[in-house]
């Protein structure tokens, strides 16, 4: 069955969607506070700027030209391995599958340019998404608390190894 969702590049004008978004979303959903937003621009724009093609990706998910989600595909800092980052899926959009097709396009693409396996960093707060981690064979290597954007949380950082 076609849900007309599609899958595009990231771009620089999808920038301030990408930003307002999650500073929205985690600010109602997690109480983060204002100093979400910038982290999140930052890494962004680095994108933008410094990724490299045919090794790193930025995917927008949408239907009828609004857009739905994201996920990030870079070079993380371990040899061979990538790093999963700005995964989102508006609440108007979950429980349909979403989700899992942002992550298998960020997985497949991970695999197919050669990365021996992915890492990422969350929180233990994000339910759902661990769920679909642990799901797809990610499994939960270090967490601590800390006290970030205004809160306690529970950082923890995922991997797969293909």
């Amino acid at each position: 069955m076609d849900d007309g969702i599609t899958f595009r590049k990231f771009a620089a004008q999808d920038l301030d969607w990408l930003v307002e978004s999650h500073a929205t979303l985690y600010a109602r959903e997690e109480g983060f506070d204002d100093s979400f937003g910038p982290l999140v621009a930052d890494i962004a724009r680095g994108f933008l700027v410094y990724h490299e093609i045919g090794k790193e990706s930025g995917w927008i998910a949408e239907h009828d030209g609004h857009r739905l989600g994201c996920v990030f595909c870079v070079r993380a800092d371990r040899e061979g391995f990538a790093k999963l980052r700005l995964f989102l899926v508006l609440p108007e959009a979950r429980g349909f599958g979403l989700g899992q097709r942002l992550l298998d396009t960020c997985m497949g693409f991970a695999r197919g340019v050669g990365y021996e396996g992915m890492t990422l960093w969350t929180h233990k707060s994000h339910e759902a998404a661990c769920a679909l981690y642990a799901k797809n064979g990610w499994r939960c290597v270090a967490e601590r608390p800390v006290h970030s954007f205004g809160c306690d949380l529970v950082e923890q950082t995922w991997e797969i190894v293909f």
